[in-house]
């Protein structure tokens, strides 16, 4: 099996130097890179597996360099911040990240949530049928066609339309759609969807969820997704 290439792009020499050894004991190839700029050339040389991305690096923060990532490609962003309360975390998920990781990290959590992304990026199979709310409008289950209104999920072929026209979702986008539409009209709590979108066997950080959201609505309509005060979030039937 062929090496997952990660690219790692921090300012700090020691955290560089520390982190690029850790994650290569436990089987990762590497490319540590000192600025955003930097950072950028090579992710379009190497196109690496996996991107982490500290925010506070120079000649291009790690902000905008998640934004130009995503401009050009889906593959899976994890932001490294200082401070878990920073609004530089929100601004990351905003830009197309797919996780975050507070500084300082012990290594082993940093490899775990790299693998969580990861195996969800690799995920192929479709929400699981049957659950509460599983009769949709106008829905062709035989072919993996759920639709709810303007809106078409192919569960078996990882495309999203909305009025005809396709939708471009990132893969934590999609994981998120498919668990909604998995029970539409069901409120689901931002800990369900941490634990089965994020692969969170332990409480996280619900911004992750809130932000994920929001670009979703961006995408296939701000009315498609109810706010339920207080529970979470239902796909409306």
């Amino acid at each position: 099996m062929a090496e997952t290439h990660v690219l790692f792009v921090e300012d700090d020499d020691v955290i560089r130097e520390a982190t690029t050894l850790a994650l290569e004991r436990d089987g990762f190839m590497v490319t540590a890179m000192p600025d955003g700029l930097s950072g950028l050339e090579s992710f379009r040389a190497d196109r690496p597996d996996i991107a982490l991305l500290d925010v506070m690096v120079p000649g291009m923060d790690g902000v905008s360099l998640c934004r130009r990532i995503r401009d050009e490609s889906t593959v899976p962003v994890i932001m490294l911040s200082a401070r878990a309360d920073s609004i530089d975390v929100v601004l990351g998920l905003e830009a197309g990240a797919d996780d975050y990781v507070t500084k300082p990290f012990d290594g082993s959590v940093l490899v775990a949530r790299i693998r969580a992304v990861l195996r969800r990026f690799d995920h192929s199979g479709g929400p699981q049928n049957g659950g509460p709310g599983s009769s949709h409008e106008a829905s062709d289950p035989e072919r993996g066609v759920l639709s709810f209104g303007d809106l078409e999920v192919d569960t078996e072929g990882m495309e999203v339309r909305r009025a005809g026209a396709a939708v471009a979702l990132t893969p934590t986008e999609m994981r998120l759609l498919l668990e909604f539409s998995s029970a539409p009209g069901t409120v689901l709590s931002r800990d369900r969807l941490l634990e089965r979108v994020w692969d969170y066997d332990w409480g996280g950080d619900t911004r992750v969820v809130d932000v994920h959201v929001q670009r979703l609505r961006t995408k296939i309509g701000q009315d498609r997704i109810e706010t339920v005060r207080g529970f979470g979030y239902k796909l409306k039937a």
